[in-house]
C-alpha cells in the first residue's frame, strides 16, 4: 500500500472509530434526554407555539397565565415545532416513542388500565392491552444500550399492565428504573403521603428516601435523575435518559413552591393547581439543564422536550375551545387540542466547536411549521448518531435531522394518522391529516358531538375546526377517505366491532 493510500486509510479508520465506536474518550457520543411531560398541550406554557394563517407566532391569554421560564430558555437554544402530533392518550404515544411505530401498527391504541382490559364495548379484542410485547428487540432504549449508552428511566412508565412484560422498564432495555410501573398516575404528588393514595395501589415506587418529607414528586424524580446523570458522567459513559414526568397528570395538587403565583378570578382552583404543577415541571427542566452545565456536559447533551398527548388542563368542556384555545378539544378528543403537543429539540448549551454540534447544528431560536409526529423521535435519534435502522422492522416515523439543521426535506411526508377504536372523551374514531386537510371518521356517529360520520376541515383557515366541509367538498372527502384507509391497511390496523361482533371498516356513503 502506497503512503498516500495508507494516510487515506488511517484517517478513514479514525473517522469510523470516532463516529461509530460505542464510546470514545476524546469525542464521546452525545448524551440524549427525552424530557416527556404527561398531559401537557401546546398552550400550557408561556412559550408560544401557535402560528396563525400568516405564518406569525401568536401569544394567547393562556401563554400569559402559565410561567415556564426554562421552556423559554430551551426554546432560545433550539427549534420548536408549531404542528407536532402525538396520540390522543398516553400509553400509545409512549410506546410510539420507543418503537418509532404508529399506534395503529403497534396496536396499543388505548391508554392501558393496569388491572382490567379497557378495550371498551366495541373495541377490538386483539388490541395490545399488555403493552410492548416480550419479543421486541428494536426498542430505542435497547438499541442505544447495545451502542454503549447507559439507559436510565425516571418517572411514569405506563407501558404495560400489571403482571406483563412491559410493566417493568428494566425489561425494555433500561439499565435503571426509578418510579416506573404499570400505573398512569401517582397516588399522590406529596412526599408526606409517600406518593400513594390511601385506598389505591398506585404508589410511585423506588422513592422511599423521600417518604414523609415535604418533597413534591416532580422534584424527587428530578433529584434522582440528576444523581443518575452524575453516575454516568463519573463512569465516563454516554447516557440516554427518559425523564418521564407524572406531572401534569391528575390528581391536581398544588406544588406549594409556586402556589402564590396562581390566584385568579378567571381560572378555577383546579386550574390554579394545574398551573403550579406546570411550573414545577418547568423547574425540573431548569434543574437538569443547570446540572448538565455544572458537570460540564451541557454542550454534548441533546434534549428532546415533548408532551404525550393534548392538554388535560381543567378549563372548559372536553370538546370546547377552552383549555387549548384557540384550538378546539383536549386530551382524549379527536380535535387538534387532543393531539397537538409542545415539541422542542436543542443542545443544552451551544458550542460551535463541539464535534457533534458541527455534525448536528440545530437552528437556535427557531419555530418550524412542518408537520411532525411522536413517531419521528426514534429515526431522528438513529439518524443523528449515524446508526442504521433495524432490518425487517417497520418504522412509521421520519427523521427530523434535515429540518432541525435548517435544511429542506422535500421527501418528508406531510400527514398524520390517529386511530382510536375505543371509548374516551371522543370514542371510536380515526382522524387523518394530510396537508391542510383533516378528516375525522366516526364508526358510531351517534357517539360524537357532531352527530355525523364524517368531519372534514381545512385547517389553513379553520384551525378551531368549526366548519365541517364534508358535504361541500365531496372530491376531497373521497380522496381523504381513500388515503386514510390505505394508511390503516398498510399499518395493519385493528377496527372496532358492532353489536354482532362484525368488524367495522371505514366506508364512504354513496
Amino acid at each position: 500500500m502506497c503512503l498516500k493510500n495508507r494516510i487515506i486509510w488511517y484517517f478513514a479508520l479514525i473517522t469510523a472509530l470516532t463516529v461509530h465506536g460505542k464510546h470514545n474518550v476524546t469525542n464521546p457520543r452525545p448524551n440524549i434526554i427525552i424530557f416527556l411531560v404527561d398531559d401537557m398541550g401546546i398552550m400550557d406554557t408561556s412559550v408560544p407555539f401557535f402560528v396563525n394563517t400568516k405564518g406569525e407566532v401568536e401569544k394567547h391569554p393562556l401563554n400569559d397565565w402559565y410561567h415556564t421560564p426554562n421552556m423559554e430558555r430551551l426554546a432560545k437554544l433550539g427549534t420548536r415545532f408549531s404542528t407536532f402530533y402525538a396520540q390522543s392518550v398516553c400509553s400509545p404515544s409512549r410506546i410510539s416513542i420507543l418503537t418509532g411505530q404508529n399506534a395503529a401498527r403497534h396496536r396499543t391504541t388505548q391508554w392501558i388500565h393496569p388491572i382490567v382490559n379497557n378495550r371498551g364495548k366495541f373495541g377490538p379484542e386483539d388490541w395490545r392491552w399488555e403493552g410492548i410485547e416480550n419479543t421486541h428487540k428494536n426498542l430505542l432504549s435497547q438499541r442505544l444500550k447495545s451502542e454503549g449508552y447507559q439507559t436510565i428511566f425516571v418517572g411514569k412508565g405506563h407501558l404495560g399492565a400489571i403482571g406483563t412484560h412491559a410493566e417493568e422498564p428494566l425489561r425494555l432495555g433500561f439499565d435503571y428504573n426509578i418510579g416506573g410501573n404499570a400505573w398512569g398516575s401517582p397516588g399522590s404528588y406529596l412526599g408526606q403521603d409517600n406518593y400513594a393514595h390511601p385506598k389505591k395501589k398506585n404508589q410511585v415506587p423506588h422513592l422511599e428516601s423521600y417518604h414523609g418529607k415535604p418533597v413534591f414528586l416532580t422534584e424527587a424524580l428530578t433529584l434522582e435523575a440528576n444523581k443518575k446523570i452524575s453516575q454516568a458522567v463519573q463512569a465516563d459513559i454516554p447516557f440516554f435518559l427518559e425523564m418521564s414526568h407524572y406531572a401534569v397528570h391528575r390528581p391536581f395538587i398544588f406544588d406549594k413552591r409556586f402556589k402564590s403565583k396562581y390566584t385568579s378570578n378567571i381560572y378555577s382552583k383546579e386550574a390554579q393547581k394545574f398551573a403550579s404543577m406546570v411550573e414545577g415541571m418547568d423547574t425540573s427542566l431548569g434543574d437538569i439543564l443547570n446540572h448538565l452545565e455544572t458537570l460540564g456536559i451541557a454542550d454534548n447533551t441533546l434534549i428532546f422536550f415533548m408532551g404525550d398527548n393534548g392538554s388535560d388542563a381543567p378549563i372548559g368542556n372536553p370538546h370546547d375551545i377552552a383549555s387549548v384555545a384557540p384550538l378546539r378539544g383536549k386530551k382524549g378528543t379527536h380535535y387538534e387540542g387532543g393531539t397537538r403537543i409542545p415539541f422542542m429539540v436543542a443542545w443544552a448549551k451551544p458550542n460551535k466547536n463541539n464535534r457533534w454540534q458541527k455534525r448536528i447544528p440545530i437552528v437556535q431560536g427557531a419555530i418550524n411549521q412542518k408537520l411532525g409526529t411522536i413517531m419521528d423521535i426514534y429515526p431522528t435519534v438513529l439518524d443523528m448518531l449515524g446508526l442504521e435502522k433495524p432490518h425487517d422492522y417497520s418504522i412509521d416515523g421520519h427523521s427530523l435531522y434535515l429540518i432541525l439543521t435548517g435544511k429542506k426535506d422535500e421527501a418528508r411526508p406531510n400527514d398524520f394518522l390517529m386511530h382510536f377504536p375505543h371509548e374516551h372523551r371522543s370514542s371510536y374514531f380515526t382522524s387523518y391529516r394530510k396537508g391542510n386537510w383533516k378528516l375525522i371518521y366516526h364508526y358510531f356517529p351517534e357517539m360524537n358531538p357532531a352527530q355525523e360520520r364524517y368531519e372534514l376541515y381545512n385547517l389553513s383557515n379553520d384551525h378551531d375546526e368549526t366548519k365541517n366541509l364534508y358535504q361541500k367538498e365531496p372530491k376531497i372527502l373521497a380522496y381523504m377517505m381513500t388515503t386514510m384507509l390505505e394508511k390503516l391497511e398498510a399499518e395493519n390496523a385493528l377496527f372496532p366491532i358492532d353489536k354482532n361482533e362484525a368488524t367495522l371498516k371505514p366506508f364512504l356513503k354513496k
